[in-house]
């Protein structure tokens, strides 16, 4: 590249340029106001001052332990304060973090810390037991921690060999901690969800992570000092960044190890929660939740949700319980979400109905996001923006993964055309807006008919006796493919096959109808995200 005259002997240099990293974030907010209420957990009560030191405590004793560059440190917790310090603690002394899910599997952990070559593993003693057995599959050896939560009153056994406060109070709380080499330099490993049955380690650099953690303070509008209830995984997505964003606006993390509606209720109220998080599915507990479990809000408390769109009839119900719901899209492979449902003022006097539609669209990129479209896949032309045409949504810039761990082939698969694939078929509609219409694997294809898993789904999620319903293709001698619905009942309600048949026929184009309607509980992720590829096989035996 030609030099200009605004290049000559004007150079990068340590006083004008410094890797983005969003670990800094804790020490402008520990440094600006040390006093604030950082955590809250139980009765447990911890300042940004406290925050940083036992962050720095933990980099300490690991950097101490041979943890360095590039080295990963495992961790299968709840969302608790532990989990928070490990976001900083770990890439403070330039190690790795990788948060295991904790409704895995022995077999899948053990293929997890083998992949990651992990170095050292923290392990809640809630998860002992599943921990132990991965451990004695696995290739690795590491040095174990446990972490023993004082909330957690359940039995599990410690299998390491020292404890989680044993071990970071042998660390520095003055720590002069590490600024990463490179704003490239990976900072956190998380391996896909499983919706596919093929998870792969998705590597998140420091760079996307700060600009995604601000991303989000933006899109959510958070003013200073929000209070933060995770109901959202911090394992996942590492909690969507959210670890690192709310140290931005010097917020307060309030840790809930288990998402149940008393406890949700009990916080929003007992903390004026301002923001939380969540799959469909936590929308669904807080709604259907007994009245002697409920509170009232003390104030319109805002929802971000992500997964598949929320039905109509979920959105109005969240909206007249006090819950203004924003609707996000995003992938393990973005940091979590980078598309939000970017509302306009004019909307709001539209009918109920009419608003519930728009809600229910993924909406537009986040400013952190540079490029977002839907294109032909083979082509890679944008589609036509008229709300029909299907294609694939696309994704590039720099809250794009650096890569999947190991696998070459799918990284390069997964960025061809200079753009991230993100598998998933939607629209265009005239205002910009993009609307998911399904996975490309879940599209049903029924004598010839293309069918929207999702579009049969919000029918039957608008019958008034249906919790829960996930729609997936059978296969059929005569179609080729039927549609095949299960379906998870509200507590109370009684409907019959017939009565939903029927139901859908009143909606729907006659093809796009289930063929085969199964009443079951319907497996999920403990993001919430249903798990259809499990379905696919349960309807090969309907």
């Amino acid at each position: 590249m030609a030099k200009t005259p605004y290049d000559i002997d004007l150079d990068r240099n340590p006083a004008n340029y410094q890797p983005l990293t969003p670990l800094g974030f804790l020490e402008r907010a520990a440094a600006v106001f040390p006093n604030h209420t950082a955590i809250i957990h139980g009765t447990l009560r911890r300042s940004y001052r406290e925050f940083y030191a036992r962050a720095r405590r933990l980099a300490s004793a690991l950097a101490k332990r041979g943890i360095g560059r590039g080295d990963t440190v495992s961790a299968l917790l709840a969302n608790t304060p532990a989990t928070l310090e490990c976001h900083y603690g770990v890439p403070m002394c330039q190690g790795v973090l990788n948060t295991l899910n904790t409704r895995l599997d022995a077999a899948i952990i053990a293929f997890s810390l083998d992949h990651a070559d992990a170095r050292i593993v923290i392990v809640d003693r809630e998860f002992s037991k599943v921990m132990k057995e991965a451990l004695a599959l696995a290739r690795v050896k590491p040095l174990v921690i446990d972490y023993d939560d004082k909330e957690f009153t359940g039995a599990g056994e410690r299998i390491g060999t020292i404890e989680y406060e044993e071990f970071i109070a042998q660390g520095d709380p003055t720590y002069a901690w590490k600024m990463p080499d490179d704003e490239w330099d990976a900072i956190t490993l998380n391996y896909t969800s499983g919706t596919t049955g093929d998870p792969k380690g998705v590597v998140y650099h420091h760079r996307g992570a700060h600009l995604l953690a601000t991303g989000n303070v933006v899109t959510c509008a958070m003013g200073k000092h929000p209070v933060y209830l995770w109901t959202l995984p911090m394992f996942h997505c590492n909690g969507w960044c959210f670890p690192w964003s709310i140290s931005v606006v010097a917020g307060t993390h309030v840790c809930l190890r288990a998402v149940r509606a008393p406890a949700m209720y009990d916080a929003i109220a007992n903390h004026k929660v301002t923001h939380l998080c969540g799959a469909p599915i936590v929308m669904a507990t807080l709604l259907n939740a007994p009245a002697n479990e409920k509170k009232p809000l003390p104030h319109v408390v805002e929802f971000f949700t992500a997964a598949a769109p929320p039905p109509e009839a979920v959105l109005a119900a969240m909206k007249e319980a006090g819950f203004n719901v924003t609707h996000l899209y995003g992938l393990t492979e973005c940091y979590g979400p980078a598309v939000v449902n970017d509302w306009h003022d004019a909307w709001g006097t539209l009918p109920p109905a009419e608003q519930a539609m728009k809600k229910a669209r993924q909406g537009v990129r986040y400013g952190a996001l540079e490029g977002l479209d839907v294109l032909d896949p083979d082509t890679m032309t944008p589609v036509a923006r008229d709300g029909e045409t299907l294609g694939e949504v696309m994704m590039r810039g720099n809250v794009v993964m650096k890569g999947y761990l190991k696998n070459k082939a799918s990284t390069e698969k997964s960025f061809a055309g200079g753009w991230f694939h993100t598998g998933d078929l939607g629209v265009m509609h005239a205002d910009g807006y993009i609307q998911l219409k399904d996975r490309s694997k879940d599209i049903i294809i029924s004598g010839g008919e293309n069918i929207s898993s999702i579009e049969v789904e919000d029918t039957l999620y608008k019958h008034p006796a249906v919790a829960a319903a996930a729609v997936v293709a059978k296969p059929d001698d005569k179609w080729g493919e039927t549609p095949c619905a299960f379906i998870e009942l509200k507590p109370g309600t009684t409907a019959t096959t017939d009565e939903l048949a029927q139901w859908c026929r009143k909606h729907l184009a006659s093809y796009k109808c289930p063929r085969y309607v199964v009443f079951a509980e319907i497996p999920k992720t403990s993001t919430g995200k249903i798990q259809k590829f499990k379905l696919r096989e349960m309807a090969k035996g309907v």
